[in-house]
């Protein structure tokens, strides 16, 4: 069986001030450096095979930790990169809200285009979830870390869960260095295990971009 486990990054200053990332390429804070470091030892525990990070290096340091343990290198796949939100990265949600609020009420709706550049999220969890694949592919009966993003998780994750939009909406944002966890067999394919899972000290994180 095959053992993947999707690792959200740890905190930046954007997440805790609201404002969009998507694929600016942001450092990790104190805190979210605290947060990869404590969070390693668990994953370490779980004895990888093997790392796998967005080059973003948000997430490319998050693996970082988890690779000081282990003594494993980190691959990097830009594939697995969060949403790109076009012109909304950079501004605050109160921002996108009073400058674009047709496409801002899309996008609360649950558009998956909303506009402005925004990539939709079919090709999102499209991208990410063939990066999964190939990652799992790579080490057959192993368990592989991938250190990613909060949106990218989800619909990665959903992608190769089969799992559509509505269902999707309904999966609560990963918290910073928290994971989802996927397993797979031969006979009934990919399976979730565990989702949000992580040390549980933390307050609860902004939405995922």
């Amino acid at each position: 069986m095959t053992r993947l486990i999707v690792w959200r990054h740890g905190n930046t200053d954007w997440n805790a001030t609201d404002r969009v990332q998507g694929q600016t390429d942001v450092s990790l804070n104190d805190l979210g450096r605290e947060q990869a470091a404590a969070a390693a030892p668990l994953l370490a525990a779980l004895r990888p095979d093997a790392i796998v990070a967005s080059d973003l290096r948000r997430a490319a340091a998050t693996a970082g930790a988890l690779a000081a343990l282990t003594g494993l290198p980190v691959g990097t796949d830009p594939r697995l990169r969060e949403r790109y939100y076009g012109v909304w990265q950079g501004l605050t949600m109160p921002t996108i809200a009073e400058r674009f609020p047709a496409e801002y009420a899309r996008w609360r709706s649950g558009d998956q285009s909303p506009g402005c550049e925004v990539e939709s999220l079919d090709d999102l969890g499209k991208r990410v979830g063939e990066a999964l694949q190939d990652a799992a592919d790579a080490v057959p009966g192993g368990t592989i870390v991938v250190a990613t993003h909060g949106g990218a998780a989800r619909q990665g994750a959903g992608h190769l869960l089969g799992w559509g939009h509505a269902v999707l909406r309904t999966v609560g944002p990963l918290q910073n260095c928290h994971w989802t966890e996927l397993r797979h067999d031969s006979v009934r394919g990919w399976q979730l295990r565990a989702h949000n899972a992580g040390l549980t000290t933390q307050a609860p994180a902004p939405a995922p971009v």
